[in-house]
């Protein structure tokens, strides 16, 4: 696995404030174990504020802003969630079209636990079937997303793969998948 990823960019989409921690640190050590380079982008430019649950936890320094880089540069995406992240991406226009730009190249994007919100605002989760946070089954059933209560989900039935898990306890699964997903990016 250390070089699985040899030569490609991973980016991990999140918002000035809000990320779980350990659904940010987890999936960007497995990027990092499998050769590959993970990038923090978000709406602001400095640092991230991670969290543990409602307690704050360790800062993140931000490699990029969506206003300034594209899909182009990156062969996959990481959504992390924490509730107040993905609450403050999805209405941010221009983080929604950064997330959707992904589907429309056909590149694979990992979510996980309240991470889905993001994707469906940017209207990319109809047809496909995923998981989540268990909050957010009835919401992704009204973007018209199949919900299962599942460790991990494997998506192919869209325009790219979609990686899901519902929460920190499925990290190993959603890592795992994760980096076989990029693995597969020609």
């Amino acid at each position: 696995m250390a070089t699985d990823l040899q030569g490609k960019t991973i980016a991990f989409l999140c918002a000035p404030e809000g990320t779980e921690q350990i659904e940010l640190t987890e999936p960007w050590t497995a990027v990092e174990q499998a050769g590959g380079t993970p990038e923090l982008v978000s709406t602001k430019s400095g640092e991230i504020q991670a969290f543990n649950h409602l307690d704050k936890g360790d800062t993140f320094t931000v490699h990029a802003t969506v206003d300034d880089t594209g899909h182009g540069r990156y062969d996959g995406l990481v959504l992390p969630g924490g509730v107040a992240n993905p609450d403050f991406l999805r209405m941010r226009p221009e983080a929604v079209a950064f997330a959707k730009s992904f589907f429309d190249a056909g590149k694979p994007v990992a979510v996980i636990c309240h991470g889905p919100w993001t994707l469906v605002e940017a209207d990319v989760v109809r047809g496909r079937t995923m998981t989540s946070w268990p909050s957010l089954r009835t919401d992704l059933r009204n973007a018209g997303a199949t919900w299962v209560d599942e460790e991990v989900k494997i998506c192919e039935g869209g325009p790219n793969v979609l990686v899901s898990s519902r929460k920190p306890d499925d990290l190993k699964a959603f890592c795992q998948a994760t980096v076989d997903a990029f693995k597969a990016v020609v």
